[in-house]
């Protein structure tokens, strides 16, 4: 009806899904992420929640986009079943057989799927369930997911579970009597709405892919669309459609935040839309640290109500409900990065890994007047240049009695990127770094996916008692891990670590231009950077060209397959940190004797 009139190939704001439209923000990669670690050698039991209209649907369409080479996927839509319905579900998904007259029994059934599952993985194969809409799930048949995860051979579990749902799902599985089903649940995750510098990325990504680079809506209104939304992907495109529809009707040439209060009215019933619930804002510790941990600390602070609920649950024993406050833990009021980074120096001195500032980025160098900078150090990290000592057999269980809190772990983080960086009392670090060109990365994954990204990291390892430690892992070897814990420097052995380690990284990244994801049918100067960036690591000519067409989606391909990431041609996170490597000053890995 409008596209006419802005010089649109189509609508822009269809609520239906269309792949060419994917845009994954930071969150929405993380949440991608765990769904495929839940399909990895490794992956069990994952949980993905989500407010109405985030894009969990959409996660899972493209995962099952990704064509994921030896797994075998089972989708269920629809959880209002009988556990027989349900089983058989499940057996119809995986073309399992099993015997339909007479009506089968809950045996029948389940033997029939351990048959399948044990043939897959004779075969090499893997097998996952993924079920949507979980919070629906009846506690008949939540007990029998439970079962399911009984299926096992002595080293792994045969069937991987995914729970997709609304927020309820978490209030759902912290019941007392289902205690035994969460406990089994591996990797959660929360997708949370975009932010306003997202909501935004979001909107021009839409119109972009549509066919204009035309700042069609105002900052402005844009800012609008971000307070009666709230950021929820489904409202930002039902509101902005019908804004471009009034603007079309009054002959504008773009929405002013008349137009979006105007169509707020019409399509949200003239109101702003609840806040999402606190709960489902929280979206766990990790997640916490990207809204309001202020810079390194020596201490969480909580309110006095929130710490006799946590003492409360310890006493109780129960692990689910502590998960669930500390999802709910606020970070304020803490000391900046540069209480702990400054002339007083940390409490006690101990050897250091060696830290390089961040090289400039061309555009800046570009367009400096001043003499060049001389070359910066070699951007591998080698904390102790020395030569590795023997391993100590106890120094994992050493290393697990380090007791320094994630804000002191991720100061001396940024302090590999930038020694002189300050962050703010009470500034949002992550918003406060990628102000300065670094992004928080928060993943799940393996040694493999660590090598891959070749970027120091905080990983989270649990002790006997299944106590979490944050800890910054500043080299990887072919045998040994090192970490860098304030007081000293730890070797650990890869078998020890494998044995401790959850498969939480948090690392930070460089990003030398926006937005964060690019993909086929974009155009812009980012392009362009993607385009000679391409061309440099592999030793071509750059296409001089604005627009993500086949034959860079090839190209891309081909890179990412190269260094063994998913080759989709979308350049997510995974794609933009193997694009900034070698960068002059990055600190990574990779050892160097």
């Amino acid at each position: 009806m409008y596209a006419q009139h802005f010089n649109l190939r189509e609508m822009p704001f269809s609520i239906t899904p269309d792949p060419a439209y994917l845009y994954m923000s930071p969150r929405h990669q993380e949440a991608l992420g765990h769904l495929l670690f839940g399909t990895g050698q490794y992956g069990g039991f994952v949980q993905l929640t989500g407010e109405v209209g985030t894009g969990k649907t959409t996660m899972v369409r493209t995962l099952l986009e990704q064509q994921l080479e030896g797994v075998e996927v089972a989708m269920l839509h629809n959880p209002r079943q009988s556990e027989a319905e349900f089983l058989q579900s499940i057996c119809d998904e995986l073309r399992a057989p099993y015997t339909r007259e007479p009506a089968p029994t809950l045996k029948d059934l389940i033997d029939a799927l351990n048959r399948h599952l044990l043939d897959n993985h004779a075969r090499g194969r893997r097998t996952v369930l993924i079920i949507d809409e979980a919070q629906n799930l009846s506690p008949a048949v939540l007990e029998q997911v439970r079962l399911l995860t009984n299926l096992e051979t002595h080293k792994e579990k045969l069937l991987r579970i995914m729970l997709v749902g609304q927020p309820e799902l978490i209030e759902l599985l912290a019941r007392p009597e289902l205690r035994q089903l969460a406990s089994r649940i591996t990797a959660r995750y929360h997708l949370t709405p975009l932010e306003a510098d997202e909501t935004a990325e979001y909107i021009r990504h839409r119109l972009g892919v549509a066919g204009t680079q035309a700042e069609l809506f105002t900052s402005e209104s844009i800012a609008e669309v971000q307070r009666r939304t709230h950021g929820v992907p489904r409202l930002i495109n039902v509101l902005c459609d019908r804004a471009l529809l009034g603007a079309y009707a009054a002959q504008r040439s773009t929405v002013s935040p008349e137009l979006v209060r105007g169509a707020a009215d019409e399509v949200l019933g003239g109101s702003r839309v609840p806040r999402p619930r606190d709960l489902a804002q929280s979206g766990g510790l990790w997640q916490r640290l990207d809204r309001n941990l202020a810079g390194a600390v020596p201490h969480i602070s909580v309110s006095p109500l929130e710490g006799v609920l946590v003492a409360l649950a310890f006493m109780i024993g129960g692990a689910l409900i502590y998960q669930t406050l500390v999802q709910l833990a606020v970070f304020d009021a803490l000391p900046s990065v540069a209480s702990v980074t400054g002339s007083a120096g940390p409490p006690t001195a101990a050897p250091a890994p060696a830290r390089m500032s961040p090289a400039a980025s061309p555009a800046a160098a570009a367009a400096s007047a001043s003499p060049p900078a001389p070359e910066p150090p070699a951007r591998r990290l080698t904390p102790a240049a020395a030569k590795p000592q023997p391993l100590d057999p106890g120094a994992l269980e050493g290393l697990l009695q380090v007791d320094t809190s994630l804000a002191q772990v991720t100061s001396r983080l940024i302090r590999l990127w930038d020694d002189n960086l300050r962050v703010p009392r009470n500034a949002n670090v992550c918003r406060t770094l990628r102000a300065q060109g670094l992004e928080c990365y928060r993943t799940e994954g393996a040694l493999q996916d660590l090598r891959q990204m070749d970027r120091p990291a905080i990983l989270t390892l649990t002790d006997e008692q299944d106590r979490k430690r944050h800890l910054l892992i500043v080299q990887l070897t072919a045998d040994r891990a090192r970490f860098d814990t304030g007081n000293g420097l730890v070797d650990v052995s890869l078998d020890d670590l494998r044995l401790a380690w959850t498969g939480e990284i948090f690392l930070l990244w460089r990003r030398e231009v926006r937005p964060v994801q690019m993909a086929p049918g974009q155009r812009g100067p980012h392009i362009l950077w993607l385009r000679e960036r391409l061309a440099e690591m592999m030793g071509k000519p750059a296409v001089h060209s604005d627009q993500y067409d086949a034959a860079l989606k090839d190209e891309m391909r081909l890179f990412q397959e190269a260094r063994g990431l998913i080759a989709d041609g979308i350049v997510g996170i995974r794609s933009r940190i193997a694009l900034s490597d070698p960068a002059p000053g990055t600190p990574t890995l990779s050892y160097q004797p």
